[in-house]
């Protein structure tokens, strides 16, 4: 934004409101600037998150995993294959980051891809019942599920860490009244820097 035309002092007023989570509408108003002025320069904050965030080193240790699906508003089926909703996976590390991503389903082979990637052999992974999971049973790492039919926590295994992402990614989404499915990326990855760098003064 070097080449932007708004001055320091507004281009700093728009991100104190962005870390505050003004809506760029609002946001664009308060500072005196134009709507799209204030919509395109959050995007390019979110576009600056994204590429941070990505470069996260894998995690290590007790991992938290599970999916969750944002958006749509089709009635009828809800929870996994949800008619109209973007799928989503996440990996949180307890006592530590979140990283997530968009996923085209959450099939075995789609999230173990993630897993591998992002999760060092022999740390130990938590997750709920879903068969996807099943995989986990014969590979690189210890493997411990919860069936959220029968009850939500028993001592340490658990996935209460990651479902309070969750809701806290989901309660920010719906500030803005629907998110654009091509921009939603970057929002997800604005909700991970979030809750990564939860005070103020860091973000």
């Amino acid at each position: 934004m070097k080449k932007s035309r708004l001055s320091h002092a507004k281009q700093s007023k728009l991100i104190e409101h962005f870390v505050a989570g003004t809506t760029a509408r609002c946001a664009s108003s308060l500072v005196g600037v134009n709507k799209t002025t204030a919509a395109y320069y959050y995007h390019r904050l979110r576009e600056i998150i994204y590429q941070e965030v990505e470069m996260q080193s894998p995690f290590q240790g007790e991992i938290e995993v599970g999916e969750s699906y944002f958006g749509g508003r089709r009635k009828g089926q809800r929870g996994r294959g949800a008619a109209g909703k973007i799928p989503v996976f996440g990996l949180l590390k307890r006592i530590g980051k979140v990283y997530t991503q968009v996923i085209p389903n959450a099939k075995s082979k789609t999230l173990m891809k993630i897993i591998r990637n992002k999760v060092i052999p022999d740390s130990t992974v938590y997750t709920d019942s879903f068969r996807s999971y099943n995989i986990l049973d014969v590979s690189e790492f210890h493997h411990y599920r919860i069936n959220h039919s029968k009850l939500f926590a028993k001592k340490h295994n658990h996935m209460n860490v990651i479902e309070n992402f969750w809701n806290q990614a989901k309660r920010h989404m719906r500030k803005f009244n629907g998110v654009p499915a091509k921009h939603f990326g970057p929002f997800l990855k604005e909700c991970e820097w979030r809750f990564n760098n939860p005070d103020p003064k860091t973000q």
